[in-house]
């Protein structure tokens, strides 16, 4: 069987290699090609053209991008219908690899399958009916999805996320981590800004200020601050002034990433995918974000959920805190820190819940997604 297979950002390279080696476990003779980074070629796919031709976010950075996009778009299309592969295989990166369903669907009836739902739970619950005339079957990742792309007229099947099928730190290599820094006995806060320079910029003053409190309640307190390498020199320039100093760590070095997860006593963290990684380390936490006045009120309009904390969600509890736009300010966080730190244990079962419904101790979501995958053709 033949796959052409497209990934757009780092995310979509790891879920792709899943998926790919799950494909050849199920199916021998898999033969793959498209569009993907190191990891999906790792595991045979000879890439189109670089991934990061793709991994373009905002709109002033892919307007002067914009026609190099757009060839890329056709050319893939071309070759798509040019192999007539047993399926096409789109990953997240909805504004490239629909655009490509798009043409393929257009001239032809090759079976078109996207990996990773909208969240139409959350706002715009029209992209699900806008998908279905390009898309026939999606792979979600969180078990609430299937029904609301059903509805839009897809097939669809929850495989789990890979957040569950990531190893975790044991509890002898978070007590070796709290020597080896000299925090055996102190209470750790993980500080988790974001990923993005805007969402760095807005949240580090928030976060520092937050911490400066703490301090006053905690004096014993101790900070590690993981840090993306694209805004590492920036987060240690906005935190030279805290008033405790954080230990800042490369997050790129995921081993010791996940040794911090599962060392720290609480996590004071930006909204996203983050709460879910602090669950599988079972780190309790507390949310806090801010955006720009203008998405801070569009996005306010069009939210259709109470929470956007995946923790909340996916566990039908509202344990986790979360302080958002207006609410997003440390005299509101730091009571709601020491409350965690204080009683971890509220948030125990939850944490415990989320990864159970997310596919904990089942079949790796890879093989699960390549078996729907299978079974759908």
């Amino acid at each position: 069987m033949r796959f052409y297979l497209i990934a757009g950002e780092p995310s979509g390279d790891a879920l792709g290699a899943a998926l790919m080696a799950g494909l050849k476990e199920l199916q021998p003779d898999a033969e793959f090609s498209g569009v993907g980074g190191p990891l999906m070629q790792a595991q045979g796919l000879a890439s189109q053209f670089p991934m990061d031709e793709l991994s373009v976010m905002g709109l002033a950075e892919v307007l002067p991008k914009y026609r190099a996009l757009k060839r890329r778009i056709g050319e893939c299309a071309d070759v798509v219908l040019a192999q007539k592969p047993d399926a096409l295989i789109t990953i997240d990166s909805p504004d490239f690899c629909l655009r490509v369903a798009k043409i393929v669907k257009a001239q032809s009836n090759l079976k078109t399958i996207h990996y990773v739902a909208p969240s139409v739970w959350a706002w715009r619950e029209g992209r699900a009916a806008k998908m279905a005339r390009e898309i026939d079957h999606v792979l979600a990742l969180l078990p609430f999805e299937p029904p609301l792309m059903q509805a839009a007229g897809m097939g669809c099947d929850f495989v789990g996320h890979p957040v569950v099928a990531e190893p975790q730190a044991t509890p002898e290599q978070a007590q070796d981590f709290r020597t080896r820094h000299g925090m055996i006995d102190a209470p750790l806060l993980l500080a988790l800004p974001g990923s993005r320079r805007g969402e760095v910029e807005r949240l580090m003053p928030i976060f520092g200020e937050t911490i400066r409190q703490l301090h006053n309640e905690r004096p014993d307190l101790r900070i590690t601050l993981p840090a993306a390498p694209s805004v590492a020199k920036r987060v240690r320039e906005l935190a030279a002034d805290w008033s405790i100093p954080p230990m800042v760590l490369d997050a790129a070095d995921l081993p010791e990433k996940r040794v911090a997860f599962a060392a720290a006593d609480v996590a004071l963290a930006a909204s996203g995918t983050v709460s879910l990684e602090l669950a599988a380390a079972n780190t309790p936490m507390v949310i806090a974000y801010d955006m720009n006045w203008i998405s801070r009120l569009l996005i306010g309009r069009m939210l259709k959920v109470d929470t956007v904390t995946l923790v909340n969600l996916v566990s039908e509890t509202r344990v986790v805190p979360e302080f958002l736009g207006r609410n997003c300010v440390p005299d509101k966080i730091a009571p709601a820190v020491l409350k965690v730190l204080n009683n971890p244990k509220a948030q125990q079962d939850a944490m415990r819940l989320t990864m159970e419904r997310l596919g904990r101790d089942r079949e790796p979501p890879g093989l699960r997604a390549a078996r729907a995958i299978l079974q759908t053709l």
